[in-house]
């Protein structure tokens, strides 16, 4: 039977991706002859609407490559960076039936009351305010009854998909195989929440000291892999900035130097960074939310981080080629010469300008657009630490248009540099510096 849903499931993919292509060549052709950039973006809308089509598992790896700007033009990642993960919600009897079989009578006697439309529904777990004996409201994170076996089923289509394509030489340098592996056991993972409680109380501990930052304080009787209870926090999502109160300064400061310290300090960074996971209270606190997903800055590539961020914020084009070079999985570019020259060029752009006066989104984007043309890939590490510091910018800025991320980054840097492990050597040195 398993087998008969496969095939269906393949059979329905395959027909969504060859609709995809007819319905690229008819916009091809009427929209008449396109620059490079507007081919790009129509190739982005086309994917991301049949990433749409094939159901979460999908749209949740299209939002993984919409990182992913040192593989992907400009117009591709922009189309995919719309891609939201919001499905229609279970009958609400289903929720319950996971809460009774997962809860004992003592605990789930302590739930008086949940109400039955979710505040937030996606393709693993949705969430429902309740409300607790002691009176105090919780947000109950609940996982949906057949999310495990959805999700195995796509993954065995999506690495049979990535071995097929990647007979594709234009495509193999994107190495889909080991991108689906290392998406695959992240979402895996994220199956089981006593992780993220896990992960909660990590960053609770992390922030203990640091005025106005927090997480959601969690009931750990009522947690078990399939169900998370944290209290109930009252807030507007970052993503509506201009509906905050308050002091905007104060907040700005505040995400912006938690996000510095995850990266810098802690080597601990919450991986799924986006403004629809950061609350922002009246009473001035930046609260992070959905913490299944994270990344850890292994020891060995701290010191390598660290000398990257120094050398791009510093415009130091020879240093940061030939750190990305160093340290990238993958490089196809077989004229390094022409590779340093273009970064060196590309750095000098910014010459005479004051540092505050120069965004780090601009300077990082431009570096992976020259970093994509030489086929020089980033470690997924660095994605995830170059996602959290754009996104510490771009809501720092919507709060507080003066605040400086490169500045701000010093004291930070300073102590990190100063505490990292010695680290390893680069994978590689650049053909000119071993000749």
């Amino acid at each position: 039977m398993r087998l008969v849903r496969l095939s269906a499931r393949f059979l329905l993919i395959v027909w969504i991706f060859k609709a995809a292509v007819v319905r690229y060549g008819w916009a091809r052709a009427g929209a008449g002859r396109l620059s490079r950039e507007d081919r790009d973006r129509l190739r982005g809308r086309v994917l991301a609407d049949t990433l749409q089509r094939l159901g979460a598992t999908f749209v949740k790896f299209g939002q993984i490559l919409s990182t992913r700007a040192d593989l992907l033009p400009p117009g591709i990642i922009e189309s995919l960076g719309v891609l939201q993960d919001q499905v229609p919600p279970i009958a609400f009897e289903q929720i319950q039936a996971v809460l009774e079989g997962e809860l004992d009578p003592q605990a789930r006697a302590r739930l008086v009351s949940i109400e039955p439309i979710p505040i937030a529904a996606a393709s693993v777990a949705q969430v429902h305010r309740g409300e607790l004996s002691s009176g105090e409201s919780v947000a109950l994170k609940v996982q949906r009854p057949r999310a495990r076996a959805q999700i195995e089923r796509d993954l065995v289509l999506m690495r049979l998909g990535a071995r097929l394509l990647e007979w594709i030489p234009s495509i193999r340098l994107l190495s889909l195989r080991g991108a689906v592996e290392r998406f695959g056991a992240a979402l895996l993972a994220q199956l089981d929440f006593r992780r993220e409680a896990e992960n909660n109380l990590r960053f609770a501990a992390n922030f203990a000291s640091v005025e106005g930052v927090d997480v959601p304080r969690l009931f750990p009787e009522l947690c078990t892999e399939r169900i998370l209870a944290m209290e109930f926090i009252e807030g507007v999502r970052a993503t509506e900035p201009e509906k905050v109160g308050g002091d905007r300064k104060a907040l700005a400061q505040r995400g912006l130097h938690a996000i510095l310290k995850m990266v810098f300090q802690d080597a601990f960074v919450h991986a799924d960074l986006h403004p629809g996971n950061i609350l922002l209270t009246a009473d001035d606190r930046v609260v992070l939310i959905d913490l299944g997903l994270v990344a850890e800055i292994r020891d060995d590539m701290r010191r390598p981080w660290n000398e990257t961020f120094i050398a791009v914020s510093q415009h130091d084009g020879v240093r940061a080629a030939e750190l990305f070079y160093g340290y990238a999985p993958e490089v196809g570019t077989a004229d390094y010469a022409c590779y340093e020259r273009d970064v060196v060029q590309y750095f000098g752009t910014f010459h005479g300008k004051p540092l505050g006066e120069v965004e780090a989104s601009v300077v990082i984007g431009g570096m992976m657009n020259v970093l994509r043309r030489h086929r020089v890939q980033v470690d997924p590490i660095f994605t995830v630490v170059n996602i959290a510091m754009l996104v510490a910018e771009g809501l720092g800025k919507q709060l507080d248009p003066e605040l400086d991320l490169i500045g701000a980054s010093a004291p930070h840097l300073m102590a990190a540099v100063a505490t990292a492990p010695p680290g390893r050597g680069p994978r590689r040195s650049p053909p000119l510096a071993a000749a």
